[in-house]
């Protein structure tokens, strides 16, 4: 590996995938700090002001970069709709309630699953992005990676499963496969940051709009709690703008691969920040299937671009 390569796609690389990790905690933390208790509409408040500055944040920089505001033509408004509302509506729904019933250590490697999901739901859908072997043994290592975690009476990170913590956080990794894939779909021929941009914007103001029709707010707004809230906001604009720049100048499987640190990142933040058990049998031996998981998926697509 050069200079060059490490300088431009690792280091990169690793910073979106360590943003992404660190949102497991941020998101607790925001809770904590904005005094969001049990009240699910706060918690769609929480979110919608997140997703909705975001987008709006990755538009502004997609109108720097091409020196105009990217506006989606009439026929494309249908798909980027339907993208918001499942990939941040949706998914997000059940991400930010599930995530205060659960660990972060357990959201971070559930959430992991979305990758299998995606994989196997393009198998029925692309002619070209059939399973294989390899994809097939990924998807099977991922799966019982999340089972580990999620399916067990008594462990050392909370014990149990949940339908409101274990089974929404399963439920956002449907929305994101689904998402995933709607997005091959809507972003064909488009630019990435504007079909991110306007489906974050308008999902995050679906969002916005459920939280402050079911009453939610913040019942403390503090400089730590906008700190946060700013964070998660750059955090969402940032990877995303990075992750695009990436995929545009190397093939999708070099940049994918490093997917695999997500979780890893993910559960240990969640040790620091929540001081949540994380060194276990378990949950190492989880981790490790995850990653291995999306590892062997992820160099499937890198093998075929070496051809």
């Amino acid at each position: 590996m050069n200079k060059r390569t490490f300088a431009g796609l690792v280091l990169p690389a690793l910073f979106c995938t360590l943003l992404w990790g660190s949102a497991f905690p941020s998101v607790k933390t925001g809770y904590a700090l904005f005094h969001i208790g049990e009240d699910a509409a706060s918690k769609l408040f929480f979110a919608g002001w997140r997703f909705m500055l975001a987008g709006i944040a990755v538009l502004a920089v997609s109108a720097i970069m091409n020196r105009k505001l990217l506006v989606p033509r009439k026929e494309q408004w249908k798909g980027i709709l339907l993208l918001g509302i499942v990939q941040t509506t949706m998914q997000y729904v059940f991400f930010y309630i599930g995530l205060s019933h659960t660990t972060g250590v357990k959201g971070s490697v559930i959430t992991a699953m979305t990758t299998f999901l995606a994989v196997g739901i393009s198998h029925f859908l692309f002619p070209d992005d059939r399973l294989n072997t390899r994809k097939t043994i990924g998807c099977l290592i991922g799966f019982a990676g999340v089972l580990m975690i999620t399916i067990s009476s008594a462990d050392a990170l909370g014990g149990g499963f949940a339908w409101n913590g274990e089974g929404f956080m399963l439920l956002s990794t449907i929305a994101a496969g689904g998402g995933a894939v709607i997005s091959k779909f809507v972003a064909k021929g488009q630019s990435p940051m504007m079909v991110t941009g306007w489906q974050l914007t308008i999902g995050g103001a679906v969002l916005l709009l459920a939280g402050i029709l079911g009453g939610g707010h913040f019942n403390t707004i503090t400089p730590q709690a906008i700190a946060l809230l700013g964070y998660l906001i750059f955090l969402s604009a940032a990877a995303f703008t990075i992750w695009t720049a990436l995929l545009k100048q190397y093939p999708v499987g070099r940049v994918t691969v490093y997917n695999f640190l997500v979780p890893v990142f993910g559960s240990l933040m969640s040790g620091v920040v929540l001081h949540e058990t994380v060194f276990t049998v378990r949950n190492m031996l989880s981790l490790v299937l995850v990653c291995a998981g999306i590892i062997l998926v992820n160099l499937t697509g890198q093998s075929k671009e070496k051809q």
